[in-house]
């Protein structure tokens, strides 16, 4: 059974993982729009997998007896004006989402809510490779500056990586 305080955090977390699901979206259909397939691509399955993130939570207070609560969401406020800047939006998103899970194991652990605490140590793990991937395209993009050949050439790297089943980390 969750605590109240669980339940709660767990709820807010569903939410933050339906945001990071509709950022990757947002950012995907611009990509589509300016005809970067592979980071549109990319984009897309990244959305994918936070809704399944969200899913997993869902699921997880809903069986651990309490009930999962799916919040309104606003509309991203995302600036487009560069790649890096959006990227960088990225990195920094994945950032405070991992924040987010470390203060959902504290609680767990303060709670001395030992099976979720063990539950959350799958996106704990997540969170390291999401951040790390988001760094690794940042510096990708850092290599390639202005240079337009690059970014074609990034932007096919990007739907190898995603077709692939593969991140840009790898």
């Amino acid at each position: 059974m969750l605590s109240d305080a669980m339940q709660s955090a767990l709820n807010e977390q569903i939410k933050v993982e339906a945001e990071s699901s509709q950022i990757y979206l947002a950012m995907a259909s611009w990509a589509e729009v300016k005809g970067f397939e592979g980071i549109a691509t990319f984009m897309f399955k990244q959305s994918d997998e936070e809704r399944g993130h969200m899913l997993k939570l869902v699921k997880y207070v809903n069986q651990r007896g309490g009930h999962a609560v799916v919040s309104l969401l606003d509309e991203p406020k995302l600036d487009y004006t560069s790649f890096k800047t959006l990227f960088t939006q990225l990195y920094n998103h994945e950032v405070k989402v991992s924040a987010s899970i470390n203060k959902l194991v504290d609680i767990a652990l303060t709670g001395k809510d030992y099976a979720t605490h063990n539950f959350l140590q799958w996106y704990v793990s997540e969170q390291i490779e999401e951040e790390a991937t988001a760094k690794a395209i940042l510096d990708k993009i850092d290599l390639i500056g202005n240079d337009k050949g690059g970014l074609y050439l990034f932007d096919n790297d990007m739907k190898v990586f995603s077709s692939a089943g593969h991140n840009i980390v790898q």
